[in-house]
């Protein structure tokens, strides 16, 4: 072949990395000839990302191309596996699925949902049609080991889960960090392409970075001030600092004030909570916490930021409101420079929204331990009781979504047992891993280049607000089938309908809250939008309407862009390959709140109520000896299901032990030796890193490892097993409020192996 044969076989495809938050633009060059990846780089022409782009987007070759992912859906026989049709693999889910319905009520299954299907949102409109179909309740999700304390602050101040403010950090003058590392996760519930270049450029402004973490991280690294906390004792830190602001007259809510309640309650709850009072518990100085409240209040725009850290711990809702009632009490909540609420493409176009008359909380409850349901699903602490405690009520078969709880929620060891103790399990994922080993079906999608993507979830968190269409790269191998289609056929047997009835059902729902009086096309008819969106059913037939509804939306009308924004549709997107700038977040408030008062609600009384366990446990907090387990973030992994591409498990070991130099004399330990981790539920060995970046009476592990397993088929991760720190998190050690795990501040007993 010639070389000018060679360059025209070869094309250039702009998207969007589906592998982390941070949502950067990337350009993959394939070989139209053989139909393989030749590289993959940053797209400079994205105006969110502009080029900048971290290792793991290299891994999308690696997944593309990984012989241990799967093709064809695996049926169990005994120990060994098979191949399987994919009429075979639905019949055989479907019919087992409904029998343990029929025989035992539809919450004898349940559903895990992982952090993938964050990512992949074509799957994640078929997603709640799905489980409706099922019926159950018994849902869980990655959700109760990440952010659920966070959408349940914000649904208590706000209004709404999906209401998490996120920092302008484009325009801040001072940012507060608390339990997150933004340089390695390219931003957490912020979603940040070049989070390195935008504190770089906060720096260059003249701005403050002040991070507080138990770990001097790499966002630590390059900050103005370390305040190395105790892990687990943000929400008494974050106390002291409201009530500096409030003893010292630093509070100025601005026009927050006539929209806000419960700013009394709130001071009178921090009266007894000086820093001089919580540090013995936090490890920071009192003179530390007044400079900052100062700095904070004196700042003309700051921002409060807390993320995992502050998530996964005793008190990670707490904390987690906390964090927001800085904001509030500082005036940068709904401003520019502060934090703010972005608007998605596909979203709203309006700020009304329906009052909240129902907290979506404790409507239900675990059997077991009657943990509460929120948002519609039960902490995933409580799974493995639900399958593994005898009773007619238990979770009898489970069906597992792009997850791998066995290496990402509590206890893996009580989890494994459990799930090898079901009647039925199915798996729909790319791998044969830890979870799915125990799987008696695995259905697996295409992969990532393979097919199209709508962030809708990411949409709403950016720092800027953009949006890209991202086409698949390859065509769908014959024979293949996408995880929409996957759910959507699923959907359709549990339903007993067509697959074309599921997508006529959705599509009249979704043109219900479009078109119509009382939309944002109040002068569509329902059978206009169908001319205009066409006849092909499937996910971007939805897209489409949500896009031409949504706020930048042409309303089904043809119209020229104006003040510079196009109209868009998703021909529009189709046409912009490298993504539309729509500009800086916006005020939004009062309108936005959702609250049944319609303001924002300082002083919600669950919170204020759970303040008395915050306080009974004040006392018992102490410096001590004893050591507590933290997590930790490698910028070249996410979660565990990218450890089998060798491009990114390549290097050295990074599933090590953390120790600071005191607690290495006292406990006998020497750099690159092991030492044992052992906890209430669990031990592992792990090699040993002694460095004072984590302060003393802490030790760290990553997260994700364990790639050990008997029946797992992923070679390369097998090759960088590592521990699964998991092993070691406590089951019944959680927040009470929300359920969420603690991972955060785990207490365990180290010696040397």
């Amino acid at each position: 072949m010639s070389t000018s044969t060679q360059r025209s076989a070869h094309a250039l495809v702009h998207r969007t990395c589906p592998l982390c938050e941070a949502k950067c633009g990337i350009s993959v060059e394939v070989d139209r000839s053989v139909q393989q990846v030749v590289t993959i780089r940053g797209d400079r022409e994205d105006p969110f990302s502009g080029g900048f782009l971290c290792p793991k987007a290299y891994g999308l070759k690696g997944l593309h191309e990984d012989p241990d992912r799967l093709q064809r859906p695996l049926r169990r026989d005994g120990s060994s596996w098979r191949e399987i049709g994919w009429d075979e693999a639905f019949d055989l889910v479907t019919s087992r699925l409904q029998a343990i319905r029929s025989a035992h009520g539809p919450d004898a299954i349940g559903t895990y949902l992982g952090n993938p299907n964050a990512h992949d949102g074509f799957a994640g409109l078929y997603t709640p049609g799905f489980q409706r179909a099922l019926g159950t309740r018994w849902r869980f999700s990655a959700t109760s080991v990440d952010q659920l304390p966070k959408a349940m602050s914000s649904c208590l101040m706000f209004g709404s889960p999906a209401y998490l403010p996120v920092p302008d950090v484009d325009r801040t003058d001072f940012l507060l960090v608390l339990g997150a590392n933004p340089m390695t996760s390219n931003g957490s519930l912020m979603t940040a392409a070049d989070m390195p270049g935008r504190l770089e450029a906060l720096r260059k402004r003249g701005g403050t970075l002040v991070v507080v973490d138990p770990r001097r991280s790499e966002t630590a690294r390059i900050a103005d001030r370390h305040l190395a906390i105790r892990p687990g004792s943000d929400a008494f830190f974050l106390f002291s600092l409201v009530h500096v602001l409030f003893e010292e007259g630093l509070t100025r809510l601005g026009r927050l004030e006539p929209m806000t309640n419960g700013v009394d309650a709130v001071r009178a709850l921090a009266r007894e909570l000086p820093p001089e009072r919580t540090a013995a518990a936090t490890g920071i100085a009192p003179d530390d916490v007044r400079r900052l409240a100062r700095e904070l209040a004196a700042a003309e725009r700051a921002a409060c930021y807390g993320r995992i850290g502050t998530c996964t711990q005793e008190f990670g809702t707490l904390a987690s409101w906390l964090v927001d009632v800085v904001n509030v009490l500082t005036g940068n909540l709904d401003r520019p420079g502060g934090v703010m609420w972005p608007r998605s493409p596909a979203g709203a176009a309006t700020d009304r929204p329906a009052r909240r008359a129902a907290l979506p909380y404790a409507r239900w409850r675990s059997r077991v331990r009657g943990l509460p349901e929120f948002g519609g699903e039960l902490p995933v602490a409580a799974l493995s009781e639900e399958i593994d405690t005898a009773g007619e009520k238990r979770i009898r078969a489970l069906v597992c979504i792009a997850g791998n709880p066995m290496l990402s929620t509590p206890n893996g060891a009580r989890l494994g047992k459990a799930l090898a103790s079901l009647d039925f399990m199915v798996s729909i994922d790319i791998y044969r891993n830890e979870t799915t080993r125990f799987a008696d079906v695995i259905l697996p999608p295409t992969g990532h280049l393979e097919r199209g993507n709508f962030d809708f979830f990411f949409h709403a968190l950016m720092v800027r607000q953009s949006v890209k269409w991202t086409p698949p790269v390859f065509e769908k191998p014959a024979g293949a089938m996408h995880q929409w289609e996957i759910l959507r056929e699923l959907t359709a047997r549990l339903s007993g309908a067509t697959t074309e009835a599921v997508d006529e059902a959705m599509l009249q729902h979704f043109l219900g809250a479009a078109v119509g009086p009382g939309t944002a096309c109040p002068d569509v008819t329902s059978e206009e939008a169908r001319r205009a969106l066409g006849d092909v059913a499937g996910p971007e037939r939805l897209i489409d309407l949500r896009l031409r509804a949504g706020p930048w939306g042409d309303r089904f009308v043809a119209a020229p862009a104006a003040d510079g924004q196009p109209r868009l549709s998703l021909a529009t997107l189709r046409a912009a390959e490298h993504g539309i700038d729509l500009g800086p977040i916006a005020p939004r408030l009062p309108n936005l709140l959702a609250t049944e008062s319609g303001k924002i609600e300082l002083a919600p009384p669950l919170l204020v109520e759970d303040v008395a366990r915050l306080r009974a446990a004040l006392d018992a907090r102490s410096a001590g000896d004893d050591l507590v387990l933290v997590g930790r973030r490698h910028l070249r992994s996410n979660n565990s299901w990218m450890h089998n591409v060798e491009a990114l498990a390549k290097g050295p070991e990074r599933c090590t032990l953390l120790v600071n130099p005191h607690d290495a004399t006292r406990l006998g330990l020497a750099d690159g030796g092991r030492a044992r981790v052992r906890s209430r539920v669990g031990e592992v060995t792990a090699p040993v890193v002694v460095s004072d970046e984590i302060r003393p009476g802490v030790v760290s592990l990553p997260h994700g490892f364990g790639h050990d397993a008997d029946g797992a088929q992923l070679a390369v991760a097998h090759r960088h097993a590592g521990v699964n720190s998991n092993l070691l998190a406590d089951e019944t050690l959680i927040d009470a409020l929300s359920g969420n795990a603690v991972l955060n501040g785990i207490p365990v007993e180290v010696s040397a192996a």
